[in-house]
């Protein structure tokens, strides 16, 4: 992965992070900044896996790669959702 994409990523991730909140069902009780790094981190990690298996270069939009990274931000988002619920 070059510079160019890992920065790309990250403006991405913040979009990504908004997509992966819109898709878990209910009120997710995070705040924007952390659901502004799961989406960095979901996109980043979306792109690794999206490479190791093969689809990250493809004509058009890379639609298998999205999926990867907005499923990957609605499973953190999940995650840090339920962990704040208990600990409150």
């Amino acid at each position: 992965m070059e510079i160019t994409g890992i920065i790309s990523a990250l403006f991405i991730g913040i979009a990504i992070g908004g997509l992966g909140r819109l898709v878990v069902p209910g009120r997710q009780r995070i705040s924007l900044l952390m659901t502004m790094l799961v989406g960095i981190a979901a996109a980043l990690l979306g792109t690794f896996a999206a490479s190791i298996i093969g689809v990250d270069h493809t004509s058009g939009i890379d639609w298998i790669e999205l999926a990867l990274q907005v499923g990957l931000a609605g499973a953190g988002v999940t995650v840090l959702s339920n962990r704040t619920k208990t600990h409150a």
